[in-house]
Order: structure tokens, then C-alpha cells, then sequence
């Protein structure tokens, strides 16, 4: 099995990012949706990301937003992915990928056709969320997990995931995994004590220890 990648979402502020990079995190998410409570100013995300390592890959998140638009914050900041949710077409995603930036698509996940869906989809990442009604991410709720069995993409998963289920998530042969509200004392402000108790569980799956009985 493969070391599992981990993306920490809606990120706000300096001192939180600097403490997932810490961590070991992979991926640092910055939500461009100005509906979302954990939007963020394009010019501050480029503050943020100015004071991070190189190796910390940086994430734009947008919702049905235009190539165009997405071209005018991503390609400014550094953002080396476009984490993509709403009603993009597979023809839509190819485009954007010749832009110069990797491509997320995000899939809200309701039933098991949910994550046959992904399959469509030709990006270099997949995001398997829990579905809700006007909100993309964020939303704290996970969808039925045993709907991955039909899945044949590699994914992020996403969605409910905190130091409580973690342990469950990394048992499931997933790429990687997308956390946000798991780990809040607010929208957009991280709970570095759980997010500590988060990464301590990841280390110790990645690392080949026993969990849940499992030996890697």
C-alpha cells in the first residue's frame, strides 16, 4: 500500500498553515467560493503562501468559476492545483489542465452512480465528498463510505473526516484525504491540538504500525 496524501482545507490564515506544514501535510487548500464562511482574499492567500516551503503544493478551490477566472487568481498565486466543484464537464477539466496547473474535481457524493461517475473524468486528482444542498466542502457531514467499494479511481476523500474517524477513513485504500471541518474551533480557524491528534494517526498508518488489527 502506498502512503496515504494529505490535503488540509480552508485555510485562512498564516499561523494554521505554518502548523499543518509542521505537521507534514502534502497540500494546503485556499477556498476562492466568496459564499463559503472560509473564503479567502485572493492577495492573502499570495501573502500566505509566500512564507511556505516550496515541496507544500497549494490548492485553489472554486466553484463553477470560469477558466478564465480561475487563470486570473490561480496562475498569479502560485497555486500549482485547481480544485474544482459544481457542474464541470470531463471536456471542461481537459481544458483547464492545458493551462499549466493540475486539475481536482470534486464529486458530491449522494449515492453509489455518485462515484461511478468519477470515472468520466480524466484529472489528476478525484475528490469524493459528502453531498449537501448549496454547499461544496466544508460541510462536515460524510456520505456512506461502504459506496466506495464501487469505486475503480484513485481519490481524495472528504468530508466528516477528524481525529475521531480518521483511523476508519485510512482503512479504506484511499489516495488521500481532505480534511477541514474535523479539525476547526471555527470556519477557518484550525484546532491545532486536534489537528496534532490528526497527523500523530497518519504517521503512525504511514508508517506501518498496527491499526485496527492491520499490519502494513
Amino acid at each position: 500500500m502506498h502512503t496515504v496524501k494529505v490535503k488540509i482545507c480552508g485555510i485562512t490564515n498564516l499561523e494554521d498553515a505554518q502548523v499543518a506544514v509542521e505537521h507534514g501535510t502534502d497540500l494546503l487548500g485556499f477556498n476562492f467560493y466568496k459564499k463559503s464562511p472560509r473564503y479567502i482574499e485572493p492577495k492573502k492567500a499570495e501573502e500566505i503562501i509566500m512564507h511556505l516551503p516550496s515541496f507544500v503544493e497549494t490548492v485553489g478551490l472554486f466553484v463553477d468559476s470560469s477558466v478564465e477566472e480561475i487563470d486570473s487568481i490561480a496562475s498569479h498565486r502560485w497555486m500549482g492545483w485547481a480544485q474544482l466543484h459544481g457542474d464541470q464537464s470531463p471536456e471542461f477539466c481537459e481544458e483547464l489542465a492545458t493551462h499549466n496547473m493540475k486539475v481536482m474535481k470534486a464529486i458530491r457524493v449522494k449515492t453509489v452512480d455518485d462515484i461511478k461517475a468519477a470515472e468520466n473524468y480524466r484529472t489528476d486528482a478525484i475528490l469524493l465528498d459528502a453531498y449537501a444542498d448549496n454547499m461544496y466542502g466544508g460541510t462536515g457531514k460524510r456520505f456512506d463510505w461502504s459506496f466506495l467499494q464501487s469505486a475503480r479511481v484513485d481519490y481524495f476523500l472528504a468530508g466528516g473526516i477528524s481525529p475521531d474517524n480518521v483511523d476508519e477513513a485510512l482503512q479504506l485504500g484511499v489516495y488521500g484525504i481532505d480534511v477541514c471541518s474535523g479539525i476547526e474551533i471555527s470556519p477557518g480557524k484550525k484546532d491545532h491540538k486536534k489537528m496534532e491528534i490528526l497527523f500523530d494517526k497518519i504517521r503512525q498508518f504511514n508508517s506501518g504500525l498496527t491499526l485496527y488489527g492491520y499490519k502494513l
